[in-house]
């Protein structure tokens, strides 16, 4: 199950409070105030685990408490400090004040780590308010109490690269022939439910991360379809694939699909909309002749267009290489 938005409450331990106490030994004719301190609370700590690819575990469990801070004890013993609690999230989470809408953090890279909720300082004991006037003091500092805080999670994968496009363009079909991702793939609409992540190897220690984003249709950012919010996980990715299908089944024209999907690109965002694309003219192995592809090509003469199918594997690589070297124009490494 793919979960990509939760509320959560978290709570850091509060601070143990000092002690009062008083030294009395036998045979020791003076005693004196000799309360320890109370131990601090533990923090809550939220860390990006590239282990995890959901906020699933959030979906049962709203309420994250990290332990309290020990009360200080007699012979001037400090209490014990409370455990912090470490929260993991996947790489990629963005984490919000929900009370007041502020982004606290974005972890945006593996086992990247911030302190969302600082624990409660534990109180002095006695001993410290000892004096020539107070030889006695009957006063201990109370712990303060931890932070605590209501929290919006939403998560925004991390990937170089975006495929979007109609339903049954193709979209799972490539990520299967170009990683070991495993989609459903289907000849009905909407096979894709939620969005794939897959890892490209090529040659080398060359590697692409390759987001699936379920399929988009006209009217989606108005909550037609599967709507637009899987849209934002295409967010970080520097280069969108766009996803034809050159001979749909529907009779539907190409070019005017395009068209349909950039408008709803640009309806979501227009910091999105201006990412670098390239069109992938899907199902290459149905062609005859060169007739639809040229007429595509004709129509969207501003665009990068690249043959492919994901079927017979054919533009494949040659796909690959072109997107490796963009990003490594985009990184500065290199010229596309």
């Amino acid at each position: 199950m793919f979960v990509d938005e939760a509320i959560i409450d978290v709570k850091a331990g509060n601070g143990g409070g000092g002690s009062i106490a008083f030294r009395r030994e036998k045979y020791i004719p003076k005693g004196g105030p000799d309360g320890g301190d109370g131990g601090d609370g533990g923090s809550v700590l939220f860390v990006a685990d590239p282990n995890k690819n959901t906020l699933l575990d959030f979906a049962g469990r709203h309420h994250w408490h990290a332990d309290c801070g020990e009360h200080g004890m007699g012979k001037k013993m400090a209490g014990k400090s409370g455990q912090n609690l470490v929260i993991r999230v996947p790489p990629g989470t963005l984490i919000y004040d929900d009370d007041y809408n502020i982004l606290l953090a974005d972890l945006d890279a593996p086992q990247k780590q911030v302190v969302i909720a600082q624990g409660g300082k534990g109180g002095r004991g006695n001993w410290h308010f000892r004096s020539s006037t107070n030889q006695a003091p009957r006063y201990a500092e109370p712990g303060t109490p931890g932070q605590q805080r209501r929290l919006k999670l939403e998560l925004k994968l991390i990937a170089d690269v975006g495929l979007v496009g109609m339903p049954n363009a193709g979209k799972s079909t490539l990520l299967r022939a170009i990683s070991a991702a495993r989609p459903k793939v289907a000849d009905y609409p909407f096979t894709t439910l939620e969005p794939q992540l897959g890892i490209v190897e090529l040659d080398g220690d060359r590697r692409i991360v390759v987001a699936d984003i379920p399929g988009l249709i006209e009217g989606a950012h108005r909550g037609a379809g599967l709507g637009d919010a899987f849209l934002r996980h295409i967010e970080r990715t520097k280069i969108i694939v766009h996803m034809l299908d050159l001979y749909p089944q529907d009779g539907s024209d190409p070019t005017e699909n395009y068209r349909k999907i950039r408008r709803e690109l640009e309806a979501f965002s227009l910091k999105l909309a201006e990412k670098r694309e390239i069109v992938a003219a899907n199902k290459m192995d149905l062609a005859v002749d060169d007739i639809a592809l040229e007429k595509l090509r004709g129509e969207l003469p501003n665009t990068e267009v690249f043959p492919i199918s994901g079927a017979s594997h054919q533009g494949l690589e040659r796909l690959m290489d072109h997107l490796w070297k963009i990003l490594m124009d985009l990184r500065g490494e290199g010229s596309a």
